[in-house]
């Protein structure tokens, strides 16, 4: 069936995953790639070089490697169960910059942070809410949830409406 006959719930479905990413979503999808490569290269240089100094602010500094990885994924991908992956991991990380960058400026010994420094040796991507990131990491995540909370997927159609589409007249 071409586009053009589609009807309109048909048509809607088949852009539903890409429908986050028109606009605004594709600098929000940008930036957040952007931020995987650069807390991925960050962490892995940190745990080779010198995990020993500070290995719970740099197993940190590689699980928002990971969160950044995941939500670039989950904003690309199509469906409902990548639109709750994205709400997740994106929700996960605005606790995460909230948590981290309270402990760095509060109780740096906690992560075994030698300085509040953000753009120290030790710093994470999420240290001192990503001071370092010049506070990207602080503002991302409000601006993800925002885009998701409107930009949500279309309801799934009813069996019914599916099976029973020009069976009969």
């Amino acid at each position: 069936m071409s586009h053009h006959t589609m009807s309109a719930r048909e048509h809607g479905a088949t852009h539903d995953g890409r429908r986050r990413i028109t606009g605004i979503g594709r600098l929000l999808v940008f930036v957040y790639g952007v931020l995987a490569l650069a807390a991925t290269g960050r962490s892995v240089f940190q745990i080779i070089d010198r995990f020993d100094e500070a290995p719970v602010a740099f197993s940190l500094s590689a699980l928002a490697a990971v969160v950044y990885i995941v939500a670039t994924i989950a904003l690309i991908a199509p469906g409902r169960t990548w639109y709750r992956v994205a709400w997740i991991t994106i929700s996960f990380e605005l606790v995460g910059v909230l948590v981290i960058g309270s402990l760095s400026l509060f109780a740096p010994a906690a992560l075994g942070l030698h300085d509040i420094d953000p753009f120290g040796r030790d710093a994470t991507v999420w240290s001192v809410y990503g001071m370092g990131y010049l506070f990207i990491p602080l503002a991302l995540p409000i601006l993800g949830l925002i885009w998701l909370r409107t930009h949500r997927p279309l309801p799934a159609a009813p069996a019914s409406a599916e099976s029973g589409e020009g069976a009969e007249s």
